[in-house]
């Protein structure tokens, strides 16, 4: 669950945080205003990609930071990103990988962005959603382990088959270009660590100068810092023996002067530790030169660098063969192919059971979408022909659907309109994240295409995630507004030559407000605002009943802690460097 979240110089934002609630939160406001901005920087902290066109313009570094909840366990994660293009990311305090945001998003958060409902477009993406549902990702894993081997031992079999002048040639320039890299002795982020290592060392001569004032004021100068209040305690001393009360305070004394002792010697020792030497700083440029180099022949990045040296080096190995003969590689590639096969197989068997299952679950899913008579199959076909093997086994799978009654089943690319696309993607995201009820599931825009009725049990579905997930939507419908729990918005103006950006959270009147312009347009009139209580209203006994239902199932079933059980310690425990000091954003 995201409690917090804090943005500063992202594009046209300045300065905006917002403390989101645990239920299903809905964010509205014009075109433009910066709602999916606010998305974009939940896939930054996620280890979405960063450029410095996401800087705004005039600044250093844009910085998003957010408190996450999970299992009870508080979770601060930062991401910066200099003018420059280059990013740190941090996790709890530590520094961490691109990789591992990541990996914290899998566990985290579900981000479904305003086009992704056309990926359901393409038949490719069909294989993974029945994986990932069935819970046959780990096996599919193994397949793709299998499907590489036999891909490697292919083209090292290739190679060994080429003409001898072509390999030679070959073979040439990989040892040309391996040779440069290996001497280079690569490490991962090494360039992000000396760009930190050059700033200190252009900068050794104010750190000295600061780490050595500072020590003197607290340590070393006739009127220290530890030397007033040494007689600080002693007056206080003094006081508590006139009135006890203030005795407790003289218990603190000795962890005070540790904790400042402790601080001095560290700027010392800090100080100290510099190399403020130009020979180092030399040592540092002459390396990222190095690292730049490498970067704009093998990059983009220092990763990508890293990678194709590796594969030189897997080349290398395939052409000269490793010191095996194309028999040798031909038997081995035999064995691969049979171990594949029998994993493929297994993994194939697996699939046609879970794919019956997985039709009547999502053909229940959109029943509650106002696609009652929906009939769901996934068409599996599976081919032993090598030239059909992939990392994803011997299957191909497609999605055929039949949303009329009557109607024959067909692809679903090829039958369903923008609306029921949506509620098609809105049901599969359903089914996959319902064993993960702490998740936060983010919806940008994913209403396209819906309106009327189709738009109100949309809304009612999401209203009925927000029972169990903490559920953020961006919309521009009124009737999916209005089944929002909590409602923010966004909005941005000009004042002057500078754009204020704000994240205001909607009380009852505003909310009136707010739908009614959604329906009317800014020159809403008494009848918009009519309907729009008439909507919050249906809305809110729809809740009701909603959460009479949840309370008579937690009577039968246990579930998860709720997050909103621990909103009363949420705000004495926001870090003070996140906690919100206003909502507006001045650019």
């Amino acid at each position: 669950m995201i409690r917090y979240l804090a943005i500063r110089n992202l594009a046209v934002i300045e300065s905006v945080s917002v403390e989101f609630e645990p239920s299903f939160n809905i964010l509205t406001g014009e075109t433009g205003a910066g709602k999916s901005i606010l998305v974009e920087a939940v896939g930054l902290l996620l280890g979405g990609r960063a450029s410095q066109d996401l800087v705004r313009t005039g600044e250093d570094l844009a910085t998003v930071e957010a408190i996450f909840e999970s299992h009870g366990e508080e979770i601060v994660v930062r991401r910066e990103i200099t003018a420059q293009g280059r990013s740190r990311a941090f996790i709890s305090g530590t520094l961490a990988t691109a990789g591992a945001l990541k990996d914290l998003a899998n566990r985290l958060v579900e981000l479904h962005g305003q086009h992704e409902h056309q990926q359901l477009l393409d038949p490719a993406q069909h294989l993974p959603v029945l994986d990932a549902w069935g819970g046959l990702e780990a096996r599919q894993e193994d397949v793709a382990v299998a499907f590489a081997k036999v891909r490697r031992l292919r083209e090292q079999l290739d190679r060994l088959r080429m003409d001898s002048r072509e390999r030679a040639a070959r073979l040439e320039l990989v040892e040309f270009q391996l040779s440069e890299l290996q001497k280079a002795a690569l490490k991962p982020d090494e360039d992000d660590e000396l760009f930190a290592v050059r700033q200190r060392l252009r900068s050794a001569d104010t750190l000295q100068r600061l780490c050595g004032e500072s020590y003197a004021d607290l340590y070393e100068a006739e009127h220290s810092v530890l030397t007033g209040l040494a007689r600080v305690w002693k007056r206080l001393g003094e006081l508590a023996a006139i009135d006890p009360q203030l005795a407790p305070h003289l218990d603190q004394r000795d962890s005070i002067k540790a904790q400042l002792e402790d601080l001095a010697l560290t700027l010392r020792d800090y100080s100290q530790g510099i190399d403020a030497s130009p020979a180092r700083l030399e040592q540092v440029e002459d390396r990222l030169a190095l690292l730049e180099r490498l970067k704009r022949k093998h990059g983009p990045t220092l990763d990508d660098v890293i990678a194709h040296r590796d594969a030189l080096m897997a080349e290398h190995l395939a052409l000269t063969g490793g010191g095996s003969t194309a028999a040798v590689v031909e038997e081995q590639l035999a064995a691969a192919s049979a171990a594949f096969l029998e994993q493929a197989k297994a993994l194939s068997d697996a699939r046609r059971t879970a794919a019956g299952k997985f039709a009547r679950a999502l053909e229940r899913e959109l029943a509650d979408l106002a696609m009652q008579n929906t009939r769901v199959e996934m068409r599996l076909t599976s081919s032993s022909d090598p030239g059909d093997w992939s990392d994803r086994g011997i299957d191909s799978g497609e999605f055929y659907l039949s949303p009329n009654p009557g109607e024959d089943l067909r692809p679903l690319a090829r039958i369903v309109s923008g609306g029921e696309l949506s509620r098609v993607m809105l049901a599969l995201k359903t089914l996959g994240s319902i064993d993960h009820p702490e998740k936060t599931l983010i919806f940008d825009e994913v209403d396209a295409g819906i309106g009327g009725r189709a738009a109100t049990v949309v809304g009612e579905k999401l209203s009925a995630l927000g029972n169990t997930f903490q559920v953020l939507c961006i919309t521009h419908l009124p009737q999916i507004a209005a089944a929002g729990s909590t409602h923010y918005h966004i909005e941005k103006t000009v004042k002057g030559d500078r754009t204020v950006t704000t994240v205001s959270r909607l009380g009852p009147a505003e909310r009136v407000e707010e739908i009614a312009r959604m329906m009317g347009g800014a020159n809403a009139g008494v009848q918009a605002r009519a309907s729009a209580r008439e909507l919050l209203e249906a809305k809110a006994k729809v809740s009701i009943e909603a959460k009479a239902k949840v309370s008579v199932e937690a009577k039968a079933k246990p579930r998860p802690s709720d997050p909103s059980e621990k909103s009363e310690r949420v705000e004495a425990e926001t870090p003070r460097s996140l906690k919100p000091s206003r909502t507006s954003s001045r650019g």
